[in-house]
């Protein structure tokens, strides 16, 4: 399993959200760059980075912060927020990016995925994002009528090698992963599972390995220093390649 430490953009600067709540952001590092390296220096192979500014504004704001930590880092970089067009999604990886993810559009035009998986392979991952089950978009602003299982399957039949869920519920609450969920879905598709939210110690970290998850998102708990990143990546059982 990968454990993939994550930086998320609000006006140029590290912040963490609770519960996705943009009037909770408080900044949690000075720079993106040197919390990269950090992260790199503690092994970690992949970085999860967000654009919340473009996830409110349906349109990339942060470019040159991921670009710039793709460049100079030596680590692989995910994408996600506000990425709502092709050539958005060919700029990112012409650029650098390993793996861009597509989120609110997944919901609202399930179209682009599709033309996106087709170009360009397992570089497109799914962010699926919910609370109560219910599928969350436009920086988990608005609330769809779509279950997070009954959008997995449809990601899985697009083509979608990986999908990234969150339980809006417990990001950035130092609360624990959902296991409930991350089990069904890991069940109901065969795509890649990336969990993301609630992580707060090397205990979820094990629980998403018996799941035999692909990845796992670990925010708040690393800036607090409730997880250690070394040792959580170590008993991931982390490969680089």
């Amino acid at each position: 399993m990968i454990i993939l430490p994550a930086i998320d953009i609000k006006d140029k600067t590290c912040v963490r959200l609770v519960k996705g709540d943009y009037a909770t952001a408080h900044q949690v590092a000075e720079s993106p760059y040197e919390t990269a390296d950090s992260f790199r220096e503690a092994g970690a192979a992949w970085i999860h980075m967000v654009d919340l500014d473009g996830a409110k504004d349906g349109r990339p704001v942060n470019e040159e912060i991921f670009e710039k930590v793709a460049g100079e880092s030596g680590l692989k970089v995910e994408v996600g927020g506000g990425i709502r067009s092709m050539d958005t999604i060919e700029r990112f990886l012409e650029k650098g990016i390993s793996r861009v993810i597509l989120g609110s559009v997944a919901v609202k035009d399930p179209s682009l995925v599709k033309k996106a998986v087709r170009k360009f392979g397992d570089k497109i991952a799914v962010g699926i994002d919910a609370r109560n089950g219910m599928v969350a978009t436009e920086g988990w602003l608005e609330k769809s009528d779509v279950t997070y299982l009954d959008l997995a399957r449809a990601m899985e039949d697009a083509g979608v090698k990986t999908i990234i869920y969150t339980d809006i519920s417990r990001d950035g609450t130092l609360s624990g992963v959902n296991t409930e969920q991350l089990g069904k879905l890991n069940e109901a598709v065969s795509c890649d599972i990336i969990a993301s939210g609630g992580v707060r110690s090397i205990q979820d970290i094990l629980d998403c390995k018996k799941l035999d998850l692909y990845g796992c998102i670990c925010g708040k708990a690393v800036y607090t220093g409730a997880l250690d990143l070394a040792l959580a990546i170590e008993k991931a059982g982390e490969q680089t390649c």
